[in-house]
């Protein structure tokens, strides 16, 4: 058998610091993992009440419903590209823009489809504002020759509100 020094056993930490360091490291994590799934504490009046083991199992539920919703949105994003596709084969390619609005109650959600050589973008934001909404975000996707956009406003001063039949049908002149 091989005898250790005693300068190996002063400089290698006991297995009881080991596990302690172990300990806080994991505690750590399971802190850091709890603070980045949302509305947890809203299930229990304190986050302290809330085992290690209920915070595991709510964020690998949070995380698969993230999945399936990921999915989702990918099989819709191929069926609206996929159509797509199949109407600009058939010639209605020239009826750009395409819009669509959607109320929400306190905020509206637009999505347009415009080509790449006139984009609609700067007249729908322009219109939203006249009409009393305020864009809070804005985001594009190009597929192919078309541009996806997705716009969403909330009224500016929310007594008051967004006349959504109104933008509803100023968006629709945009056609002609």
């Amino acid at each position: 058998m091989k005898k250790t020094s005693s300068t190996d056993d002063a400089t290698k930490p006991d297995r009881k610091t080991v596990e302690r360091n172990r300990r806080i490291h994991m505690k750590g994590l399971c802190f850091k993992l709890a603070s980045l799934i949302p509305d947890l504490h809203y299930f229990q009046p304190s986050r302290d009440m809330v085992s290690q083991q209920d915070k595991i199992d709510y964020a690998t539920r949070y995380i698969t419903q993230l999945r399936e919703r990921i999915e989702k949105l990918k099989r819709r994003k191929e069926q609206v590209a996929g159509s797509l596709g199949n109407s600009s084969n058939m010639g209605i390619g020239s009826s750009l823009p395409i819009v669509d609005l959607r109320d929400l109650g306190s905020s509206i959600e637009v999505i347009l489809i415009s080509g790449l050589q006139k984009n609609f973008i700067y007249e729908v934001t322009c219109i939203l504002q006249e009409e009393g909404a305020e864009v809070v975000s804005s985001s594009f996707y190009p597929v192919g020759d078309k541009i996806f956009h997705t716009i969403h406003a909330q009224a500016k001063i929310s007594r008051i509100g967004v006349e959504t039949s109104r933008v509803w049908q100023r968006l629709k002149e945009l056609k002609n």
